[in-house]
């Protein structure tokens, strides 16, 4: 997602809140980290990574970590993510390669380089639905339906999109959710085509409720009329 994150909307309000944290590739991006961050994260490995970060860790502590071998054994999730597979979220163990050596070794740098911009951020370890109630930026990015969205540790299959898209349309702010080319619980239009390993391509697509967007009246946008969008190619 830091690939693209340029690509997206810049944030209109004071707080990002991000309700499938993951990577948090869009609070990262530019700037964005500055704002009051807000991530909910639902598996409780990747929350636990994310308190670390934020409530204990420190620059040294990060550099001290000890590096990977090649051919070593590791059961430290930390390490296990690393690994260049979505699946490695079912992974117990996992046997070091040198691709995975030197992910951890590009990590490290790149966590304590960043660590001072995330110190004021807040973490939450629950479901999407947890997040606060309030006027921020939502960047909604979670598993994306069907086949794409599966290998996490709570995968797409466990997601019901219907319901998620009416919660996204009933948050207070302006509204970015992601999708690839499966999802159609909201009007998503096409962000990129991106060219993946050994000639796969894929679609990224976006659906964007600008700030003050008001809802048409009678229901919600998912079975109203669009018209009150504005076009995501415009921003």
């Amino acid at each position: 997602k830091k690939q693209i994150a340029k690509h997206y909307p810049s944030p209109n309000y004071e707080c990002i809140i991000e309700p499938f944290a993951g990577s948090a590739a869009y609070s990262f991006f530019s700037d964005n980290w500055r704002n009051q961050v807000i991530l909910i994260e639902k598996d409780p490995k990747v929350a636990s990574i994310w308190e670390w970060l934020i409530n204990e860790a420190t620059e040294q502590k990060i550099k001290n970590l000890p590096d990977l071998k090649v051919g070593e054994k590791s059961s430290e999730f930390l390490h296990i993510i690393h690994a260049a597979t979505k699946m490695a979220f079912k992974y117990k163990t996992i046997t070091v390669t040198p691709v995975l050596a030197r992910n951890w070794e590009i990590s490290k740098r790149v966590m304590a380089g960043n660590l001072q911009k995330i110190k004021h951020w807040q973490i939450i370890c629950g479901d999407y639905t947890m997040a606060p109630d309030i006027d921020a930026t939502w960047f909604i990015d979670p598993p994306y339906m069907s086949e794409p969205g599966m290998g996490y540790g709570f995968s797409s299959a466990l997601i019901n999109y219907e319901e998620l898209a009416k919660w996204s349309l009933s948050r207070q702010g302006e509204v970015i959710c992601c999708e690839g080319e499966y999802g159609d619980y909201l009007p998503f239009e096409t962000l990129l085509d991106l060219k993946g390993i050994a000639g796969k391509s894929s679609k990224e697509k976006i659906f964007y409720r600008p700030p003050h967007a008001p809802l048409p009246a009678g229901g919600t946008a998912v079975d109203g009329d669009m018209g009150y969008l504005f076009p995501a190619q415009n921003h």
